[in-house]
């Protein structure tokens, strides 16, 4: 008697069928767990769980076979994760630093003409379109390169040159325009 083959349905990185979440429960807690421990706030700890969901699919989508011990490299990333949060949460404390040094400067009464000059900025600054106001303060008040912008907001590095371009040519418009510099 001859026997047939049964197909089976593929399985996502989780083991499970297509469609079904990747993480189990045990795993999804563990990374709550290992995200809580690495000091990142309650209220991030379901975003931080839909990051490790997201990397998990996106290793399958590419391709590339499920890690055997799907826990223990779900626990990596989610640790991964706590670690970049906290950086972020670095530079804008930084951030916040240089610009209540800047703010301190202009409005400190012996630089009237930087005062004007940083009020002039600002205004300007606040007239820019969102995306261009990002990058041009991730560049010149956080000091990030082209290439750490383009990383942190998932964006080519040709868009943030682009934005960075336009956004300081409208800028200095706006400062020879009333005649500031």
């Amino acid at each position: 008697m001859l026997r047939r083959k049964t197909r089976r349905a593929p399985q996502t990185p989780g083991g499970g069928r297509p469609g079904a979440d990747p993480l189990d429960p045990a795993q999804e807690d563990r990374v709550r767990a290992v995200l809580a421990l690495g000091g990142v706030p309650h209220a991030d700890l379901p975003d931080g769980v839909q990051q490790v969901r997201l990397k998990l699919l996106e290793r399958a989508a590419d391709g590339r076979e499920a890690p055997r011990d799907v826990s223990a490299w779900a626990a990596v990333v989610a640790s991964n994760l706590a670690m970049d949060w906290h950086r972020a949460r670095r530079r804008q404390e930084r951030l916040g630093e240089r610009l209540s040094v800047l703010w301190r400067e202009a409005t400190d009464e012996d630089g009237a003409e930087r005062r004007a000059t940083s009020m002039a900025v600002a205004q300007g600054l606040g007239e820019l379109p969102d995306a261009q106001r990002q990058v041009v303060v991730l560049r010149f008040y956080a000091d990030l390169s082209v290439r750490a912008i383009a990383d942190e907001l998932g964006i080519p590095e040709g868009t943030v040159k682009s934005r960075l371009h336009t956004a300081v040519r409208l800028l200095r418009a706006r400062l020879h325009e009333g005649e500031v510099v």
